[in-house]
């Protein structure tokens, strides 16, 4: 972000702060899009004015705003494939012993010489 221009800057904040006032006005059921149409255009306008003399602020909050997103879409991946995995009976570490398996078993592998 740092070698962007500040209009951009600008626009991704603005992006960033628009999905975070989506998800909490959502959570506390107060979302109207009348509101958030008018806090978009406030908050868009706003910085598109100030974006030369506000873009080091910029730079600050799409870092943060971007560590959070990922963060949390790194926390909703690994959720949901847990859930699934654990719904379809995947046991990919083979803890459970399976007769369909293609891992050697502990008795077998004691007859494995190494071959240089």
């Amino acid at each position: 972000m740092r070698t962007s221009s500040p209009r951009f800057k600008s626009l991704a904040v603005t992006a960033g702060f628009s999905f975070w006032f989506f998800i909490i006005t959502t959570s506390l059921t107060m979302f109207s899009f009348e509101l958030f149409i008018v806090f978009i255009s406030i908050l868009f306008i706003t910085t598109q004015i100030f974006a030369k003399k506000i873009s080091k602020g910029l730079d600050v909050f799409s870092v943060i705003n971007t560590k959070i997103f990922l963060g949390i879409l790194y926390v909703f991946v690994i959720s949901v494939y847990g859930i699934l995995f654990r719904l379809l009976r995947i046991d990919l570490l083979r803890l459970k012993k399976q007769n369909n398996s293609y891992w050697l078993d502990i008795d077998q592998s004691k007859n494995i010489t190494r071959q240089f």
